[in-house]
């Protein structure tokens, strides 16, 4: 799910409440993770959830893990 580079005519621009982007900060694997990556994950997610709810399960069980791991890294430095 690496994201492609884009060119400046097809970013566009979003409102979001401050909550609501502080859940998808929250659901950033690393530090350098996009915002749009962040969202095309999740739409990922939920079209594999349908598909393969087990498949699925394991992704949020491995990304789960690297947020947590990030958090603690977070926390000793």
């Amino acid at each position: 799910m690496v994201g492609k580079r884009t060119n400046k005519e097809s970013i566009t621009t979003i409102k979001l409440e401050k909550e609501t982007k502080q859940r998808l900060s929250r659901l950033k694997e690393h530090e350098r993770e996009t915002y749009d990556q962040v969202i095309r994950k999740i739409l990922y997610i939920l079209t594999r959830i349908r598909k393969d709810p087990v498949s699925a399960n394991r992704l949020l069980t491995r990304i789960d893990r690297n947020i947590k791991g990030k958090n603690m890294i977070k926390k000793e430095g």
